[in-house]
């Protein structure tokens, strides 16, 4: 990809001076020619962009670790994309997004593509779309998969095409294509149970269903087990809290120019590959590319609103992301697309206008809490807890 410069941007002048520095002599050893300036003001650092990635966390990994364990109370499960924690971390991060994005429109203009791969990616997307923005939702569930895949088959990553059908993660590998034969009754047949610890589902389902579950689906089909395993097992927010201080060191070497191994701990494989991928074909000005994304519906499943945002393979060029036309999907999974979506709409809302009450009835509406006393008690739960981050609250 032809890039001039690369600006980074945050408000915390010690990870930007680290992160900046790091990433000048990961250029510099590469024989990049590109320009790498950082600064912790929006306008200077997307003046003149032709994209920007947006990529942050409100209220940090301490904000993270609560969306990890505030639902234990009502034994729901913890995680910070989906279910209570996920909802807890729409309604902090939607309006300072949406405030980005409109300060990049003031400044950038218009055509400037928005690259989001802030969770809950989703919903996120959603609001963006909604605003008008020229935005394409990221994440990495399928480029990961179909990397492994490739390994499994010992292919070329870039002959495997994948049948990924759903939402932002709630998705399934329906096929795995190779020169267009599906070749996932052959990788579920050898490789099963590889598979299945990988996405930590059962070996004997997927060949029953012929479908591999994205790794975020166990918090669905294995909520209790999940739920159990959290209340002991140490808070991924702690995790990661540590490999990140771990990182840090690593940039503050002057001597460091190449990607740390402990990057391989923080989670995200090959999202970088499918950033610079997503980035190149909406302003490389080239042919149409594939690529998973989370894009607008427009009836690609009817079941669905059409300004529903779903998670499926879709040509990509300098005109937008347009989902490619997928097969129709099975009751089995149709059923929990269709609640979850109903569920982010209303998580949208209560994210746009705020009120307890609309926060209960967004986790009233989520297949992993489902119940009145539940929604009502983790909607008081996320009020208070994240009262400093909701001016409304």
């Amino acid at each position: 990809m032809d890039v001039d410069e690369i600006v980074l941007v945050d408000p915390d002048g010690y990870r930007l001076d680290a992160v900046g520095e790091f990433s000048k002599r990961l250029l510099s050893h590469a024989g990049h020619p590109a320009r790498v300036r950082t600064t912790s003001s929006l306008a200077e650092g997307v003046d003149g962009a032709a994209a920007v990635l947006i990529q942050l966390r409100v209220g940090g990994q301490r904000a993270r670790r609560e969306d990890e364990t505030f639902p234990h109370v009502c034994g729901c499960l913890g995680q910070e994309t989906t279910g209570a924690g996920g909802l807890a971390k729409a309604l902090r991060t939607v309006p300072v997004v949406l405030d980005i994005a409109e300060r990049v429109r003031e400044l950038a203009g218009e055509n400037t593509w928005i690259v989001d791969f802030t969770n809950p990616v989703g919903i996120v997307t959603r609001a963006l779309l909604a605003e008008g923005h020229r935005a394409v939702g990221l994440c990495n569930v399928a480029i990961h998969l179909q990397r492994t895949f490739a390994g499994l088959l010992g292919v070329d990553h870039g002959a495997v095409r994948l049948g990924h059908t759903g939402l932002n993660h709630l998705s399934w590998e329906r096929e795995v294509l190779v020169d267009g034969v599906d070749r996932l009754p052959d990788l579920l047949g050898e490789h099963g149970e590889f598979i299945g610890e990988h996405v930590s589902a059962p070996v004997d389902w997927m060949r029953r269903a012929n479908a591999v579950p994205s790794y975020y689906l166990k918090y669905y089909y294995g909520h209790d087990d999940e739920v159990d395993r959290q209340r002991t097992a140490r808070p991924r927010a702690d995790v990661v809290s540590d490999v990140e201080e771990e990182l840090l060191k690593v940039y503050l070497d002057p001597e460091a120019h190449t990607k740390p191994a402990q990057l391989e701990k923080r989670g995200g494989a090959y999202y970088s590959e499918a950033a610079v991928q997503l980035v190149h074909a909406l302003t490389g000005g080239g042919p149409a590319e594939e690529h998973v994304v989370n894009v607008r519906n427009n009836g690609t499943m009817p079941f669905l609103p059409e300004d529903a945002v779903i998670e499926v393979p879709s040509t990509v060029d300098s005109a937008g992301a347009r989902p490619l036309p997928v097969r129709p999907v099975e009751p089995r999974y149709a059923g929990l697309i269709s609640a979850v979506t109903a569920y982010e709409n209303l998580a949208l809302e209560a994210a746009l206008k705020g009120g307890r009450d609309r926060v209960a009835d967004a986790l009233l509406a989520h297949p992993l809490v489902g119940q009145y006393r539940k929604a009502d008690r983790l909607a008081d739960e996320i009020v208070r807890i994240n009262r400093g981050f909701l001016p409304w609250a």
